[in-house]
């Protein structure tokens, strides 16, 4: 690996971690297209360049979620009862996620990707936040909410801060106390994701050397390296000033990378 490829994904690990600590969202809406256009610029098969990106950003959230859930912890943010009620769901739907992913193809998965973005960045830009009309549901109903954010999370690997965080905060949770317990469900989403994308992308054809089925191990080492320092930084960040400037800048960044990932599906 040259220098260039390695400065760039330092900068992406720098950017994604510190976005994960700021707004529980796990990193991966900004880490799946960098990781794309430079597995496209290394020549990496077409058909598996985006199912690897999404993979590997699946994966750095082992990290990055450890990293900044300590942040939280410390500032009593993390609602762990309701992480415990989430947590089977999610572990469920993390499998099944990645799974459903490899039926898409790449130009499907791009688009899915491209719409899951700018969604995100639009609740975001308008910041408007769910009014808190009803209390959590009881555990049948968290364990199929935890599903759906493990099962979305999977097949686009993100955190899952992009459903949990509006959900909690319909459900009467204050923002910071949404965000921490959004980056502790991280974890679960990532451990289960990054174990499906290493099964069923085991023996594919096509990937190349230093792979862990989907997962692309110098680029996620590399990635991990600058993001575990940032993510408690981001977190920090959440607790001591108001993010809503920096959502709308975020929102930004985030319909150019949607507006590369809908590229990326016309021109694979």
């Amino acid at each position: 690996m040259d220098l260039t490829l390695i400065l760039a994904l330092l900068a992406m690990g720098t950017f994604g971690g510190f976005a994960a600590g700021l707004l529980g969202i796990g990193g991966g809406m900004v880490l799946v297209p960098f990781i794309t256009m430079i597995f496209t610029a290394r020549g990496f098969a077409p058909e598996l360049t985006i199912h690897m990106a999404i993979a590997t950003s699946l994966a750095t959230i082992l990290f990055t979620s450890l990293s900044s859930v300590r942040a939280h912890h410390q500032h009593g943010a993390v609602l762990w009862p309701v992480v415990k009620l989430l947590a089977p769901g999610i572990l469920i739907g993390s499998w099944i996620g990645p799974w459903i992913g490899k039926q898409m193809d790449s130009t499907v998965l791009a688009a899915f990707f491209g719409v899951f973005v700018a969604f995100s960045a639009t609740q975001m830009l308008i910041g408007k936040k769910p009014a808190a009309s009803r209390a959590l549901p009881g555990a049948p109903g968290m364990f199929a909410t935890g599903g759906l954010i493990g099962t979305l999370s999977g097949i686009v690997g993100a955190g899952g801060g992009f459903v949990s965080v509006p959900f909690m905060t319909w459900c009467g949770v204050r923002i910071h106390n949404a965000v921490a317990t959004s980056a502790a469900l991280g974890f679960p989403i990532a451990l289960s994701g990054t174990l499906s994308n290493i099964w069923f992308g085991w023996g594919e054809p096509g990937l190349p050397d230093y792979s862990l089925g989907f997962i692309y191990l110098p680029a996620l080492a590399i990635i991990v390296l600058a993001s575990v320092t940032m993510a408690p930084v981001g977190a920090r960040t959440a607790h001591k000033m108001p993010v809503r400037q920096l959502q709308k800048v975020f929102a930004v960044i985030l319909y150019a990378l949607a507006a590369y990932m809908f590229w990326k599906a016309v021109n694979p």
